[in-house]
């Protein structure tokens, strides 16, 4: 079955009854990752639990394709349901999962709950296609947080401290989280470390404690693009690939930018002032970035940014369906991107 977004994180909380096994994949491996936390936590209240819990491997499975059923079929020495993990799943184990669903050793309360962690499937992807299309399976999708999403989080998660946060210091961290789930929740927590119970963030709290961050080499990857700064750009890609950024990720954190460039260059070109132009977006343009994002608009007027968008989202359709390394596919049109030639004012 397929769980839809808004579903995801209830679901991940309290799985169906009727689920022998659920499938995690998306562009945001920290969500990935959270939700496959989740959904063991919902069956073993300590995951490291030796009695309950086991991980296993796509080359655990190939060199024993039965040891997938007799794990989930094993019973734990201490009572209750076992959890059985498998990180890094491709598509070359959809057989083996098909014949463990089609045939499963028990009844599904008594059979451990298989969580499965896998990168961003495409629609055509056997796996996906498998556990969409199961009764007792269940396929969640973990994309990258939308504005709205992502400023739930945050207040959320401080919140969850009784600490307050500033508009402008929302819309800081709005800007420069966000890239992938788990890098967002670290950061929050030293943020909220930073503040301590009770306490309040503003604008230079956020930047001061959020300006070192995969994050912000995101936002680097997108400024550096746009302005043409190629030896920048090598240097935040280098860095947001360390940090275990999906290209596709960064491609769509370069898309974003654009956009908002091409928002921001319809409107003066409808006569719109720069200033108004740029307060107008929603985030606004952060202050410290109103000088540099005002001369990247100069260089991509509204043709240009809606041709550069084009091309970044067939960048994104191809590092899904191509086989080629993605983050070759990547690094070659944002560095395209950045050597194209500005527009003449």
């Amino acid at each position: 079955m397929k769980i839809q977004p808004a579903r995801a994180d209830a679901f991940a909380r309290a799985p169906a009854a009727q689920v022998y096994a659920v499938l995690l994949y998306g562009p945001d491996s920290g969500l990935v990752r959270e939700r496959g936390e989740l959904l063991a936590r919902a069956v073993v209240p300590e995951p490291d639990d030796p009695f309950r819990a086991i991980e296993l491997t796509p080359a655990d499975i190939k060199a024993d394709p039965a040891r997938l059923s007799d794990e989930a079929a094993a019973i734990s020495m201490t009572g209750g349901r076992r959890v059985v993990r498998l990180r890094d799943a491709p598509d070359g184990l959809a057989p083996v999962l098909a014949d463990y669903l089609a045939k499963p050793p028990c009844a599904p309360g008594q059979a451990a709950l298989i969580v499965i962690e896998a990168g961003d499937l495409s629609p055509r992807s056997p796996l996906r296609k498998l556990f969409e299309d199961a009764k007792n399976a269940a396929a969640v999708a973990c994309y990258l947080d939308d504005t709205a999403q992502l400023e739930t989080v945050i207040r959320s998660a401080l919140a969850a401290e009784n600490i307050s946060v500033t508009p402008d210091a929302l819309e800081f961290l709005t800007e420069n989280l966000g890239g992938d789930r788990m890098v967002t929740r670290r950061e929050l927590e030293k943020l909220a470390l930073f503040a301590g119970t009770g306490g309040r963030i503003d604008l230079a709290d956020a930047a001061a404690c959020i300006g070192d961050t995969s994050a912000m080499a995101m936002d680097a990857v997108a400024f550096d693009t746009a302005a043409g700064d190629v030896a920048g750009l090598d240097k935040a890609l280098e860095r947001v690939f360390q940090e275990g950024v999906t290209a596709v990720g960064i491609v769509r954190g370069v898309m974003r930018h654009f956009d908002r460039l091409q928002q921001a260059a319809a409107s003066v070109a409808a006569g719109d002032s720069e200033e108004a132009a740029m307060a107008a977006l929603r985030p606004a343009v952060f202050w410290k970035d109103k000088d540099r994002f005002r001369a990247q608009m100069r260089r991509w007027p509204d043709d240009r940014a809606g041709a550069a968008l084009s091309r970044l989202v067939e960048t994104e359709i191809l590092c899904k369906t191509t086989g080629m390394p993605d983050q070759t596919v990547c690094r070659q049109t944002l560095f395209e991107l950045a050597q194209a030639k500005p527009a003449r004012g």
